[in-house]
């Protein structure tokens, strides 16, 4: 008897594992900080690929926009950006320095303070690609004991998170076309294409272009 061993079999598919990289961020078309660290993501899994294929390991990543408050505590958001494997944020701290790309979105008096990243003994304004690397070798190896007890505590909505959604309301958030929700318009299309989510030449239409 001869076994077809040309394609996977469901058990062997079964046992691929995944991992979930999600970047979650206030602006991912100006914010400098925010697109950064999405490169830097990208860069870190391209580098990890060699590592990812003979593991049999595929990492998911999600791009999350937050552009309110609801949105916010939906997703326990703290600081932009926020990266997170497996839901646990990849850094301890929360400290924050002005952004002046979402000041200039917030377009209020009191600015808006982005996150800044610790990483040996170095600071950062984006995820720096070797905490990235790191995390996921965390996540491959499953040692995440660590992230699990030490990720940063949620006390609700900011004060500077608060002003930046009242501030952008008025415009549609961060470029988001204002003909539908937030959560609606989170998973229309790709964050570099919210502006364009909508299909205005319908009134009260929604849609990708």
């Amino acid at each position: 008897m001869s076994i077809d061993i040309s394609q996977p079999s469901a058990a062997h598919e079964l046992a691929r594992r995944i991992i979930d990289v999600d970047l979650l961020a206030l602006d991912l078309r100006t914010c400098t900080r925010c697109v950064g660290t999405l490169e830097n993501i990208e860069t870190a899994i391209k580098t990890m690929q060699h590592v990812l294929e003979v593991t049999e390991i595929e990492v998911r990543l999600r791009k999350i926009l937050i552009a309110s408050e609801d949105q916010a505590r939906a997703h326990r958001f703290v600081t932009s950006p926020t990266v997170r494997i497996h839901r646990r944020d990849i850094a301890f701290d929360t400290l924050e320095s002005e952004c002046e790309a979402c000041t200039a979105l917030c377009r209020c008096a009191a600015g808006t303070t982005c996150r800044i990243w610790h990483y040996r003994g170095q600071e950062f304004t984006q995820a720096p690609v070797g905490l990235i690397v790191e995390a996921l070798l965390r996540g491959i190896v499953g040692s995440d004991t660590q992230a699990a007890t030490e990720s940063p505590i949620y006390e609700g909505v900011s004060e500077n998170l608060r002003r930046f959604f009242t501030s952008t309301s008025g415009q549609g958030p961060t470029g988001l076309n204002a003909c539908c929700s937030p959560t609606k318009q989170e998973g229309c299309c790709e964050p570099d294409a919210k502006a364009a989510c909508c299909d205005t030449a319908e009134p009260g239409a929604c849609g990708c272009r």
